[in-house]
């Protein structure tokens, strides 16, 4: 698209929204929420209430609670893994790959060839 059709299709749709926006400042409906809203936030500030009170006070069967984080759960336990050496006839058992005589062994002979010693 060129430039010039891009700025004129942005140029309706902000004059479509700006129509939107003066039929809304004309409703009804809109003008008593927001008188609502502002008698009710002066109200919670006189009685030094929060929102979460309010709440507390009308259904004080609501929890209002922090979204808790998507636990997964504990993790699993690691597999123990055991390493033979063919050479040496040495067994290295280990749960992760931070093993001082595994990582000689891959330095030595390479990584790939180590794990072929997984047994």
């Amino acid at each position: 698209m060129s430039k010039l059709a891009e700025f004129r299709a942005l140029e309706q749709q902000l004059a479509a929204q700006l129509a939107e926006l003066e039929a809304l400042k004309k409703d009804d409906g809109l003008k008593k929420e927001m008188e609502f809203e502002e008698k009710l936030r002066a109200l919670m500030s006189k009685y030094d209430k929060s929102l979460r009170d309010i709440i507390a006070i009308l259904d004080p069967q609501t929890k209002v609670t922090k979204p808790a984080k998507q636990d997964a759960g504990p993790r699993r336990p690691r597999q123990v893994k055991r390493y033979k050496n063919p050479k040496t006839g040495e067994v290295v058992e280990t749960k992760g790959g931070n093993h001082k005589i595994l990582k000689a062994w891959k330095e030595e002979f390479g990584a790939d060839v180590v794990e072929g010693w997984l047994q």
